[in-house]
Formats: C-alpha cells, sequence, structure tokens
C-alpha cells in the first residue's frame, strides 16, 4: 500500500479545494519547525507539503485517485491517462520551505496580526504579494491586401516558457495560434490572445497581441474602405477623353470611359470597387482614380500654333 496524501491532510476523499487549502494551512502552520519541538517535525512538514502539492493540482490528484501512489509516482501507460492523469512519473521537487512560502506569500505567518480573513472564511497573510500580468507583447503581422480583401486563416508558430508539472521548472516550448483574418480589416486591427507569454511561478502570463499591417501593393493605395489608383495619362488624353483599364483585386478588368478634361485635382469615382466593410461585407468602399498628365518634353513651332488655334476663345 502507498501513501495516502489525504490522510495526511486529514481530510476525506470527497474533500473540496477549499478543504484542501484549509488542512494544509493548519497543519503546515502547527508541525512548521519553527513553531513545532517535535522530533519529526521536519519530515511531517515535508510531507504536509507534498500532499498538498498532489492534492492541490487536478492532474496530479486525478492520477493518485485512480492509481494511487506508485501510480502517481511510477507513471502509467499513457493509453490509461484519462481525466487529465498523467503518464510520466511524479517526483516531489523535496523544498518544503517554497511550498509553504508560495502558499502564505512569505516566511514568515505566524505574526497573528499578519493575516486578515476574507469572505469565504480563509485566512490570507496581509501584503501577499498578489500576482501581476506581465506587460502584453505585441508583435507586426504584415499580411498582402489580397489577404484583407477576401480574408484569410493564418498559422503561427510561438516559442514560451511552459511551467513544468513540478509547479517549480519550466521548458520552452512551441505552439501553434491560429485564427481567421476577415475580410475587410484595416491596418491596426488588433488579434489578442490571452496569457500566451511566458509562464512563470509568479506572475500572469502576457497577452500577446498581433497588429495587422499592410504590405505595399503594386497597384492600389488603401484608405480606410477606399481604394486608390493612379493612371498616367498624355495631355492629348487628358484634353479629349480617353478609356482607363483597371484590373481589380479579385482580377476584373475594368473599363472606365473618361469623357471630361483631366485637370490636376480630377478623380474618378467608381462607386462599389474598393474593400468590403469589416462589419458588413455584402458593401464595400469606392475605387478613386487619380491622374497624372504627361507633358510632352518639346513641341515645333507648328503644333504650338495648331495648339494655339484649338484653344483659343475667339
Amino acid at each position: 500500500m502507498g501513501r495516502d496524501y489525504y490522510a495526511v491532510l486529514e481530510i476525506n476523499r470527497n474533500a473540496t479545494d477549499a478543504d484542501i487549502k484549509k488542512a494544509y494551512r493548519r497543519l503546515a502552520l502547527k508541525h512548521h519547525p519553527r513553531s513545532s519541538s517535535h522530533a519529526r517535525a521536519a519530515e511531517r512538514f515535508t510531507l504536509l507539503a507534498e500532499a498538498y502539492d498532489v492534492l492541490s493540482d487536478p492532474r496530479k490528484k486525478a492520477t493518485f485517485d485512480k492509481f494511487g501512489e506508485e501510480g502517481l509516482k511510477g507513471g502509467i501507460p499513457s493509453e490509461l491517462g484519462v481525466n487529465g492523469a498523467w503518464s510520466s512519473g511524479y517526483v516531489y521537487h523535496g523544498n518544503a520551505n517554497e511550498t509553504f512560502r508560495q502558499f502564505f506569500g512569505g516566511d514568515n505567518p505566524f505574526n497573528p496580526s499578519s493575516y486578515y480573513e476574507d469572505n469565504t472564511g480563509l485566512k490570507s497573510l496581509r501584503g501577499q504579494k498578489e500576482k501581476l500580468q506581465d506587460p502584453p507583447i505585441e508583435r507586426d503581422l504584415h499580411l498582402g491586401l489580397e489577404d484583407l480583401y477576401y480574408g484569410c486563416t493564418k498559422k503561427i508558430k510561438i516559442s514560451r516558457r511552459v511551467m513544468n508539472e513540478d509547479g517549480h521548472t519550466s521548458s520552452i516550448r512551441d505552439k501553434i495560434l491560429t485564427f481567421t483574418v476577415k475580410a475587410g480589416w484595416n491596418e491596426g486591427t488588433r488579434i489578442t490572445f490571452p496569457k500566451e507569454g511566458d509562464q512563470g511561478p509568479n506572475n500572469i502570463p502576457a497577452d500577446i497581441v498581433f497588429v495587422i499591417r499592410q504590405k505595399h501593393h503594386p497597384r492600389f493605395v488603401r484608405q480606410n474602405d477606399d481604394l486608390y489608383y493612379t493612371a498616367h495619362i498624355s495631355l492629348e488624353k487628358a484634353l479629349t477623353g480617353f478609356s482607363v483599364e483597371v484590373e481589380t483585386l479579385d482580377g476584373r478588368l475594368l473599363n472606365i470611359p473618361i469623357n471630361d478634361i483631366v485637370h490636376p485635382q480630377y478623380t474618378k469615382i467608381v462607386t462599389g470597387e474598393g474593400m468590403p466593410l469589416a462589419n458588413n461585407q455584402s458593401k464595400r468602399g469606392d475605387l478613386i482614380i487619380r491622374f497624372i498628365t504627361q507633358f510632352p518634353e518639346k513641341l515645333s513651332p507648328e503644333k504650338k500654333l495648331l495648339l494655339k488655334q484649338a484653344l483659343s476663345s475667339k
């Protein structure tokens, strides 16, 4: 028969998490070597810490409840690891004082004035350091305009520090974060993965935040939900009219007639050919065409005369 951690903490197997905490608090203070002169106080103190380390952790507790101490420490076949039970052997780190410090938040919980009682009836150490969350970790995510036009699914591998089963050591592990980019998202959109940063015994992991950044596009410049396209035209076209062809992001070829005189501030608005709206993807922004007129480098006297005659107000 292996050791019964429930008996060590003087509780039954139906004990709740609060019962386990109360039992460890009472017995750890009673048998702490600083408050007990018993010859085996240190041994008893360590055993209490080990029992609490097991029963306060759902996975260790699940394994112990099903397989006992031998299964917990010897390991079990992975196919038997049900209800959160683990397959690798458990080894208590052996530092009962560290377990005590983490539980009470300090080394000297024996002063009665150091305690307050919360609304659950449990006593806690005054001034116990509250775990604080690490600052958010922000990373830019550069996406093509086509990705933001259609929407897409992205998978990003991160490496982070994860606490091991003993609750004291840690290791670096990879994780894949998956999320959906919605059609029409703007630059600056933030995707947050709560508490996916490095884990530690005394911190709350940081949120990981990806910030959408838009890559340069060879044809379009985006402003909010509108797309801007610049067409280069000759002076002849600017004065006499023409058609401009624009290939859209979804591969269509628009042929847009321009019958006005194209002056420097002139723009052509094509309604509904811009980006989809993120909050209403049945609607789209506009395509706005700007023009740059290319003037001839020189004109012959004859052409100058013809232009004067054509442009004369007489």
